[in-house]
């Protein structure tokens, strides 16, 4: 058995490029970077800000401000050309001579009036009155780096510097966009105009910017500039927020308890101030008191007396309150010294992000406003390069950059389409990277003796559904028999809670369906859902299936039900219930390159951090693998939760002795050899969900735990492994050099001129754009001990793109990763809500996330479920 890799090990090189399918001439959304200047250098320093008291600045947004402040009052910086990141890094063309300086800066503030609650806040004057902050600033030296460094990494070699460099280029980008009063969002940018904005549900606004970052290619640097898409908060009167957010017509409807959540750390401008929130108060406007301080009498001593906020603002401001003298006050001081203002006094500003889960309806909203067509995603790329004004950039232009402002043109190749097969052996070939089963039955149907249906909605026509299912099961070759009951909820009971309502809709089917103990009620239940997409019956009815009783289960929630609606459906349910749909022709006849002959296992791997706003829920870890091989369309998955945030899976070698492992390439390994008959002698792994910085950490840390795991197996045993990521998180699009308006064709891939220069990488549009500009996949290579040639490697990517059992398109990523982040969706539904063992009742629940997953029935882990 191999060692386990070298902790150094780097990402391998590319040994060649592709040949294969039908050249095409495309456009990318890389702009080519010119670089003049390679002799002298840049210096990075390192900033450390302060208070007078050395408590460290936490604040966002204040950096920027004390370097200009300082630039103005010191001749450090003054008439000098640097990039500032706002936070901790500056860079300079000269240096600044010292190893380490130190410098007060105070910041001028003006406040607006305080209105405390706390005695203490007495001895403070209601008036408006001027502020000022001093701070501390630490300049350090960190390095002195050659230009040269940017000219080799355009080269592809990497250095000591290499990403210090990157960091340099982006820093330029990031201070030119704050100059302009932009959002800054990792690399995207966020313009306060209009035009850009458009209103949601739920007094939120999507809002359109672009991306832009450096990328270094086979062509050298180059500028990746994309469009950007995120979500803000309305800017506006407080209340007027707060009705739309929570959707009530009157603010006496207002839930103050979630409006206290939904406000935190948002900022608002109160007198011409701006102040982020830091809460609410306790009582309303019209009660919540504080000490006044009138001033001293004629012994010097302070006057003072308890005013409510209401009848200081009335008295002492001449401010009549209107409407918010019952709603509590916005509190923008620190919980011990409360600094308070009535709620129509404060306007929420403007470019604030809104960072909380979403509704379905809000998340479709924003899906649909994020889409445009290739033709208006280059003509918004245009403007935006345009008005990004990077040639006025003073930095830029001292190191002698230069940004070309046309598209970079590429050679595409379109691969061929394979060969499916299906039901009597019928061969075809997909067009535009679809085909329909109109006239085809299903390879391998299976029969479906022993179902049911649960009906959790009040809206579907049952027996047209039945009548729909037995022509449409007839038509596709499946033998379905008729169901042997339809369970219909009480209409009573749609108010408990969805564990009472599953556990009630339980009790009346295993009633009417007994079986021994050993064995299921049935083979299939088909439960049918409310319309509404937010449907919490969904979690709970998936778990009972799943985890308690072995039970194979189609959730539907039907607004047509036709011939094609039906199909769909019965595509998801033969392969759940270990049926195939269809195969690749290579696949059948046991003649996929590299695959066929050898014993080889395809691992598909994803981790799921949870929704926007969910910052605090576990991650869940999912492995997808082949299984009866030489097939390659079968897969079983097993899912773990792990550290919240942790990209890296946990549990792939979790031994519990000297010769057993209870992880999860363990399990797998025991389903190949079960399913196959043999160990693998080659192992393929697509990962999915990781950035460049790291495929270090995927390289030596999962491949090597995988490797731990193959030698607990079986100490004697070797094989060779393949490892590939997936990213489509990124911003590279590709365009039709002659026909604008379309999207690239399926099987489009491209190899060159703008991919690495040196690394294994491609990208690749499997799939047919319909709605919307393509997202292409970026694999990378990393390793590859089975010395796949590059066409043999993108063919059989392409390939894996359709077997994707429960749709008839080619989809956008390997089918092994799409698999895997649909297993983990599902088991993250289904653990979503949980009941509490301290909780009498049963018709009572809370949502709360287990340490650890409940495993599968026996009966359905080694299906495919997440279909």
């Amino acid at each position: 058995m191999r060692k386990t890799l070298n902790s150094n090990h780097v990402p391998m090189a590319r040994r060649g490029l592709g040949s294969k399918g039908a050249k095409i001439q495309l456009l990318a959304n890389h702009f080519r970077v010119g670089l003049s200047k390679n002799d002298g250098y840049f210096y990075h320093y390192n900033v450390a800000l302060c208070y007078q008291d050395g408590h460290a600045v936490e604040v966002k947004g204040v950096g920027r401000k004390v370097i200009d402040k300082l630039c103005e009052t010191y001749d450090v910086l003054r008439n000098k050309n640097f990039a500032y990141d706002g936070e901790k890094s500056l860079f300079t063309l000269r240096s600044l001579h010292h190893k380490k300086q130190e410098f007060i800066v105070v910041l001028e503030e003006v406040s607006s009036t305080r209105v405390g609650s706390n005695p203490s806040e007495a001895t403070k004057r209601m008036k408006h009155q001027s502020r000022s902050k001093t701070f501390k600033v630490e300049i350090s030296h960190v390095s002195k780096i050659p230009l040269q460094e940017i000219t080799d990494a355009l080269r592809g070699q990497e250095s000591e510097h290499y990403q210090e460099a990157f960091n340099f280029l982006d820093t330029i980008l990031r201070q030119n966009a704050a100059k302009q009063g932009c959002l800054r969002i990792h690399k995207s940018y966020f313009h306060d105009n209009q035009k850009n904005i458009t209103n949601l549900e739920g007094g939120i606004q999507c809002c359109r910017g672009f991306h832009s970052s450096f990328r270094v290619t086979q062509r050298g640097l180059s500028l990746n500039v994309d469009v950007s898409t995120t979500l803000l908060v309305k800017p506006g009167p407080v209340v007027d927020f707060l009705l739309q957010n929570q959707n009530v017509q009157k603010p006496n409807l207002i839930d103050w308890t979630k409006a206290k959540r939904m406000l935190k750390n948002l900022r608002i401008k109160a007198n011409n101030t701006q102040r982020k929130i830091t809460g609410l108060s306790e009582k309303s406007c019209m009660t919540q008191n504080f000490l006044f301080k009138h001033g001293n009498d004629a012994n010097g001593e302070v006057q003072s007396s308890e005013i409510t906020i209401y009848e200081y603002f009335k008295r002492h401001k001449k401010i009549e309150l209107c409407y918010s003298v019952d709603m509590p006050c916005i509190n923008v001081g620190k919980p011990k010294r409360p600094i308070y203002y009535p709620m129509e006094l404060c306007t929420l500003v403007s470019l604030q992000r809104y960072t909380k889960p979403l509704a379905h309806k809000q998340r479709a909203q924003l899906i649909l406003e994020s889409r445009t067509s290739p033709r208006e995603r280059k003509e918004a790329l245009q403007y935006s390069l345009r008005n990004s004004r990077y040639g006025d950039e003073p930095m830029l232009r001292s190191l002698g950059i230069t940004i070309e402002p046309s598209f970079t043109q590429v050679d595409g190749r379109v691969l061929q389409p394979p060969t499916l097969i299906v039901g009597r052996g019928q061969n075809f070939c997909p067009r535009n990277g679809s085909w329909n089963f109109n006239d085809k039955k299903l390879i391998e149907p299976v029969k479906i003796k022993r179902w049911a249906i649960v009906n959790f909605s009040s809206q579907c026509d049952t027996k047209h559904l039945c009548s729909m299912i037995k022509k449409c099961s007839e038509m596709k070759g499946m033998l379905i028999d008729p169901p042997f009951d339809i369970f219909e909820e009480d209409i009573r009971h749609r108010n408990e809670s969805p564990f009472a309502r599953v556990a009630r809709m339980y009790e009346m089917v295993k009633a009417k369906l007994p079986g021994p103990p050993t064995h299921p009620l049935a083979q299939l239940l088909l439960c049918i859902l409310p319309v509404s997409r937010n449907c919490n019956i969904y979690g709970p009815w998936k778990r009972r299936c799943l985890v308690d009783e072995g039970i194979a289960t189609q959730c539907i929630a039907p607004t047509k039900i036709n011939d094609h609606y039906i199909i769909n459906v019965l595509l998801k349910i033969n392969a759940k219930l270990g049926g195939m749909n269809s195969f690749l022709l290579t696949e059948f006849k046991h003649s996929i390159p590299l695959f066929s002959k050898i014993p080889t296992l395809v691992i598909g791997m994803d981790v799921s951090h949870g929704s926007q706003g969910q910052s605090e829920a576990l991650s869940i870890a999912a492995v997808v693998s082949s299984r009866c091989w030489p097939q390659i369309s079968r897969y079983k998955a097993v899912v773990r939760t792990q550290s919240s945030k942790v990209e890296i899976v946990q549990s792939l070698f979790k031994p519990v002795s000297d010769t057993k492992d209870d992880g999860i390439i363990s399990e797998l390994l025991k389903d190949f050899q079960t399913t196959s008959g043999v160990k693998p002698q080659q192992i393929i792994i697509f990962r999915d969900g990781v950035s460049e910085s790291q495929f270090n950490q995927v390289l030596n840390i999962e491949l090597n735990e995988i490797i731990k795991a193959c030698k607990c197996y079986d100490e004697s045993w070797c094989p060779k492994f393949t490892l590939i990521v997936a990213q489509k998180n990124h911003h590279t699009r590709f365009f039709k050099a002659n026909s604008p308006q379309e999207n690239v064709s399926p099987g489009t891939v491209i190899d060159n001129t703008i991919c690495h220069p040196k690394d294994n990488d491609f990208y690749m549009c499997a799939h047919a754009g319909r709605i919307g500009t393509s997202r292409p996949t970026h694999y990378h290579v990393l390793y590859d001990e089975i010395g796949f040639s590059a066409d043999n490697l993108q063919e059989f990517v392409h390939s894996l793109c359709y077997v994707h059992q429960r749709s008839t398109n080619a989809i956008s990523i390997v089918a092994p990763i799409y698999y895997a982040d649909l297993a983990a969706a599902q088991i993250a539904q289904f653990i979503k809500y949980d009941e509490s063992e301290n909780l009498s009742s049963h018709n009572e629940f809370i949502s709360q996330i287990p340490t650890e997953l409940p495993r599968l029935h026996e009966r359905v882990a080694d299906s495919m479920f997440f279909c």
